[in-house]
């Protein structure tokens, strides 16, 4: 097992600015960090190694926009956003990440206003058939993520994303939980994350309000429990968010300031599930 903390609570892209933060989350034990893949001009090769001095090993989150949406009825868009996962793949080999995890399968807040069609979903798996052959290439695992119905329309249910993988049907496209979306999508967590096992590799820490996970409402005991029955034994990132970066507010909702400071947000959140983890599988 490994705990490991989302940048996005202080950034979209590695900066020297970051440094401190970076050392910070090091000194309070975390494993490792989730690094933005927003960017994919920056030298992930010499970040890579800043990270391996800092003794902080990485996943990394990407995501598609309308643009490039691999699952749009413009094939060039497609064509497009097959090519920017694939870019940000080379990204993640460079910066020595194991996992790129994120909802990369379709544009983040495009909505057509119906549920997605037949074609749409196709135009998915075939778009992420071609982005796993490269993921297999470089070495990096995918982590398909499904958001909530407010956030994209293609999948939601984390049984939906269970099923895109296994259509892909590629050893390096797997699929990632994520206790916030679950908190609002599924009504019986425990049942859903035996239900996805088998194509299992990362896990959100999230809290409902996307604040300081274990101080909400998510089902911790159910989800914890659950992940132990299934031999669980990957990635636990907190993933928070909340109002440095203003695109990102405008992407996550957050309107208001819900922690005292984002250091004593990762401190207690990695307090939680370090005592989650002593609960159920030490």
């Amino acid at each position: 097992m490994k705990f490991g903390m989302n940048l996005l609570l202080w950034t979209g892209e590695l900066d020297d600015e970051l440094l401190p933060v970076l050392e910070s989350l090091k000194a309070m034990g975390f494993d490792g960090v989730e690094v933005p893949m927003f960017n994919t001009d920056l030298d992930y090769t010499a970040w890579g190694r800043r990270l391996d001095d800092l003794g902080l090993d990485r996943t990394a989150v990407a995501v598609r926009n309308e643009d490039d949406n691999p699952i749009s009825c413009d094939a060039a868009a497609r064509a497009k956003g097959v090519d920017a996962n694939k870019r940000t793949l080379d990204c993640c080999s460079d910066l020595g990440a194991t996992h790129m995890v994120g909802p990369f399968h379709s544009a983040i807040g495009a909505f057509s206003g119906e549920a997605p069609t037949d074609s749409e979903w196709k135009w998915g798996v075939d778009s992420m058939k071609q982005v796993a052959e490269h993921a297999g290439d470089v070495g990096v695992t995918l982590g398909v993520e499904g958001l909530n119905r407010f956030e994209i329309y293609l999948i939601n249910a984390h049984a939906d994303t269970a099923r895109f993988v296994r259509e892909v049907d590629h050893p390096n496209c797997r699929m990632m939980y994520d206790t916030f979306h679950a908190h609002i999508e599924e009504k019986d967590v425990a049942e859903t994350i035996r239900q996805c096992a088998d194509v299992l590799c990362h896990v959100h820490v999230s809290e409902n309000d996307r604040s300081t996970p274990g101080q909400g409402a998510v089902r911790w005991d159910e989800t914890f429990r659950a992940l132990k029955e299934i031999n669980y034994d990957g990635w636990l990132t907190i993933e928070a968010f909340g109002q440095a970066l203003p695109e990102l507010v405008a992407a996550t909702k957050i309107w208001r300031r819900m922690y005292e400071t984002e250091s004593l947000l990762a401190r207690d959140g990695l307090a939680f599930i370090k005592a989650q983890y002593q609960k159920y599988w030490a």
